[in-house]
């Protein structure tokens, strides 16, 4: 079965899969473009519309139009509200996924079922959830996430090259710096290559900064010049539709000013037009301080990097599609002093995820053929067969993909290791402070993560412990408690009395790859558990669940 890779993007959003020879391709859609807007229009409670159809009708309808839904991955309190219904970002995001499945099928004639779905490394515990439930909504088994900067890795030449996979072959090191502008977000990643193992050293970020704070920039410009030259005229700005149509134009300067000096903007709003001309440099000077934020960010994170022993960057990848700016290039070689490197921006993530989706597949069947023959325990890694085993099972499975042996074995010899970008912890009474976080995960650590922290009950007798798990805000960890974001809230109960205080509570913290955190903590001597799990805005309570599973059952594609 084959795993497709989706880069669920803030306005652009691509799936692809492996072909025949091997390779990642991304999926044309139906529309005959790789790339799909990540807009959606609800043109009826039961009809919508994805894509280039819903962002031209932005303009006409902009309160039934949803776009830039990804800023708001695991914010539990946002809904979207159109014809009298709600939606929250993750059921947003599964009507983009099932477009992307469609546009997949019709362009490959193979269902979508398996997925691994990309997501900005800097995206916390919820926002990696609300994936995840997305996924899910658009009715997908999600075989898993993946960081953005990864995923450009493996699609940038450090997956498959030629036949070959060529991750710091021959015990070469290579430290590779992406720099992933998108449309909303923006990460800055160190990722070291060596041994056939990808290491990500540091994250920094911002799901708040992208290519869309350069139209918001250009378009105010537009409106102020509008203006000016129509001084009886309405600002468009004013007006939710000419907010939609400057936001455009300023989306379509931007992008003929990356290819050249110069162009020339026409509006027209209330009876009024003005012709606008617009160059790279004013452009640039009107949004430099928002490439001084991507800089220092991507700065910060080098040297988070040498903290860790990493002083030098050998390889600089632009990623994103708003990094084809020609004076994000240009800062980045006059603050770092590297050329980076831009190839297909737009296409990378999603081609990266589809090789990583091939990579858990195999991996996958080879466990389940040695279990079903009796040669690994269940459960068991893939380490612990015999050399023997493995060998037969590498030729089988390679003979069901029709690929050469050693092509399967050199992509399950690629290691993944990456980091957390958040830091994880509980809160706790300090003697001295009253209520503070106490973290026992901290950023840029390295996962998979196992952590167990003991702490003490507060007085003899406490017939319940509270326990509320934080997450880290901004790039330092505060331990005041309203510089943290509660993630979940629990509680062990009914403890019988006769434990003094002080009685042992551990708590322990386990994170695997996906970056997804899970929790436990235990009386030790009243043998009491509690096993929290995460509730956040990424799965909403049972009824909200229940409710939007309805309405995505009874709403209908329209076609465009």
């Amino acid at each position: 079965m084959a795993v497709f890779g989706i880069d669920l993007g803030t306005t652009n959003s691509a799936i692809a899969r492996i072909d025949a020879d091997g390779r990642p391709e991304v999926l044309i859609g139906i529309n005959g473009e790789p790339t799909v807007p990540s807009v959606v229009l609800f043109a009826s409670g039961y009809d919508h519309v994805v894509g280039e159809g819903a962002r031209r009708q932005a303009r006409l309808d902009p309160e039934h139009v949803c776009a830039l839904v990804k800023r708001r991955m695991g914010d539990a309190e946002w809904r979207f509200v159109a014809h009298g219904q709600t939606w929250s970002a993750p059921a947003v995001s599964s009507l983009i996924l099932k477009s992307l499945a469609a546009d997949a099928e019709f362009g490959g004639g193979e269902t979508v079922q398996r997925v691994v779905i990309t997501v900005p490394a800097y995206f916390g515990d919820e926002e990696r959830r609300a994936t995840i439930q997305a996924g899910t909504y658009a009715g997908f088994d999600v075989a898993g996430v993946l960081s953005e900067p990864i995923a450009a890795a493996l699609s940038y030449g450090f997956g498959r090259l030629d036949g070959s996979i060529d991750i710091g072959k021959g015990g070469a090191r290579e430290t590779v710096l992406a720099y992933d502008l998108g449309g909303g977000t923006f990460d800055a990643t160190v990722i070291e290559l060596a041994d056939r193992r990808i290491s990500v050293l540091a994250v920094e970020g911002d799901h708040q900064l992208g290519g869309a704070d350069w139209d918001e920039r250009i378009a105010l410009h537009l409106s102020q010049q509008f203006c000016a030259a129509n001084p009886e005229a309405e600002d468009p700005l004013d007006d939710s539709a000419g907010s939609q149509m400057l936001v455009l134009a300023a989306e379509q300067a931007k992008r003929e000013l990356s290819d050249r000096e110069r162009t020339e903007v026409v509006i027209a709003h209330d009876g009024a037009r003005a012709v606008v001309p617009l160059t790279r440099a004013e452009m640039e000077a009107m949004t430099a301080s928002l490439l001084r934020r991507t800089l220092d960010l991507t700065k910060a994170c080098i040297g988070e990097a040498g903290k860790r022993g990493v002083h030098r960057v050998d390889r600089l990848l632009l990623v994103g599609g708003s990094s084809r700016m020609p004076m994000v290039a240009e800062g980045l070689q006059k603050e770092l002093g590297i050329a980076g490197e831009l190839r297909d921006p737009d296409l990378s993530v999603a081609c990266g995820a589809a090789l990583y989706g091939e990579k858990l597949e195999m991996e996958r069947l080879i466990v389940a053929d040695l279990v079903t023959r009796g040669r690994l325990r269940d459960g068991s890694a893939l380490s612990e067969a015999n050399p023997g085993d493995l060998e037969q099972s590498l030729a089988r499975v390679a003979a069901s993909f029709g690929q050469p042996v050693a092509l399967v074995r050199r992509m399950l010899e690629i290691q993944v290791d990456t980091v957390v970008s958040r830091g994880f912890g509980v809160l706790a009474l300090d003697p001295y402070n009253g209520l503070a976080a106490s973290w026992l995960v901290h950023r840029n650590q390295t996962l998979p993560i196992r952590v167990r922290r003991s702490y003490g009950t507060v007085r003899a007798d406490q017939d319940q412990i509270e326990l509320t798990i934080v997450e880290q805000q901004g790039q330092a960890a505060s331990t005041r408690p309203e510089d943290t974001k509660v993630l979940v809230e629990g509680r062990i109960r009914d403890i019988p009395p006769g434990y003094p205080a002080g009685s042992e509570v551990q708590v322990t913290f386990e994170m695997g790859f996906d970056g997804i955190l899970h929790v436990t903590a235990y009386h030790v001597e009243a043998h009491m558990p509690l096993a929290l799990s995460v509730q956040t805005g990424a799965t909403l309570s049972q009824a909200d669940v229940a409710r939007e599973l309805d309405q995505l059952q009874r709403t209908r594609r329209r076609p465009v």
